[in-house]
């Protein structure tokens, strides 16, 4: 039934500064953009990374960290990490182990979303098959 995300959608209040703030921590622009929304396309699989403006957002949506956490490859986390920081991000959760190849860490955009990066050894063998 799931074949893998399309789409992981954030919103932020100011979506010209959301797309600054993404454009340099991901090294490119969105591939696409609307008024209201700007989406990028992010690495090996082009998975689509969407930021709304937040007055689209649905009722009841929070302005703060809530809800799910999707985690994203990296291959060093902690300088992965480190520059989520230097950006701005502050630490929502930090470096945790969770057996052998798989080790998080989540931080807040300066937006209010949860960004989460992972080493994942399991994503690194899907690839190389």
């Amino acid at each position: 039934m799931l074949r893998g995300f399309a789409t992981m959608s954030f919103y932020a209040a100011d979506l010209e500064a959301a797309k600054a703030w993404y454009t340099e921590l991901l090294g490119l622009e969105p591939y696409y953009q609307v008024p209201g929304y700007i989406e990028f396309r992010v690495g090996d699989y082009q998975h689509e990374l969407g930021i709304i403006d937040a007055r689209f957002a649905p009722a009841g949506a929070t302005d703060g960290p809530a809800g799910s956490i999707t985690y994203w490859h990296v291959d060093d986390l902690e300088a992965a990490l480190d520059r989520l920081l230097a950006l701005g991000a502050e630490e929502h959760q930090p470096i945790t182990k969770h057996g052998e190849g798989f080790v998080t860490a989540s931080v807040v955009d300066p937006f209010g979303n949860v960004l989460g990066v992972m080493y994942n050894q399991h994503y690194l063998d899907m690839l190389a098959k």
